[in-house]
This record gives structure tokens, sequence and C-alpha cells, in this order.
């Protein structure tokens, strides 16, 4: 079960419920992704609209290994979600609203 304090939120992805939060090294790690850019600017980014399938690739692949999953980007990019694409960007979005924002997805 996520804990919404620590920036957990739940997706099922491939018909299995998963835990994701962006921990420190989470995060890092996007950062990294997008060659050392800092938090801000990548959040700016996503607020301008800007999010595509290897950013959420991304951005859930980090979100479930912060959260204590054992999968790669690789792994990743083959689940599926209800929704399809919506799906997953709603995923995304839910994950970093509760990471920055605090709210509960």
């Amino acid at each position: 079960m996520a804990n919404r304090h620590r920036g957990e939120i739940e997706a099922e992805l491939s018909g299995q419920r998963y835990v994701l939060c962006l921990t420190l090294g989470a995060l890092a790690e996007i950062e990294h992704a997008y060659g050392g850019e800092d938090l801000i600017a990548i959040a700016q980014r996503f607020e301008s609209g800007k999010i595509g399938a290897s950013d959420a690739i991304r951005v859930i692949g980090a979100g479930l290994r912060g959260a204590g999953n054992q999968v790669s980007d690789a792994e990743v990019a083959q689940m599926t979600v209800e929704g399809a694409a919506a799906g997953f960007l709603a995923i995304v979005v839910q994950l970093l609203r509760a990471t920055f924002a605090g709210e509960p997805p």
C-alpha cells in the first residue's frame, strides 16, 4: 500500500499493482538521464506539456526502482496500462504531483 506522506503512489502495470516513489536516488537517476539538468529545469519541461514516451519510461522506471522494484527501463517499455498512452501519462502526472506538490493522486 502506498504511503502518500512519502510521495508514493500505486499503479497497475501489465495487470500487477506496484508502488512507485521518486526517492532522492530516483530523482538523481532522472537528472542523469537528462544530461545533468537540474530538477527545476526538468519539472519546467514537464509542466509545459512536453512529455514523450521516453520521458514516461524514465519517470515510471525511476519511480518503480525508487520504491524497491527491480525493473529496468526496457521492461517498463514493454508494460501495458489501462488507457494506453493516456494511462501512462496519468501515472507520470500523479507521481510528479505526489513528489513535488505533495498532492495525493
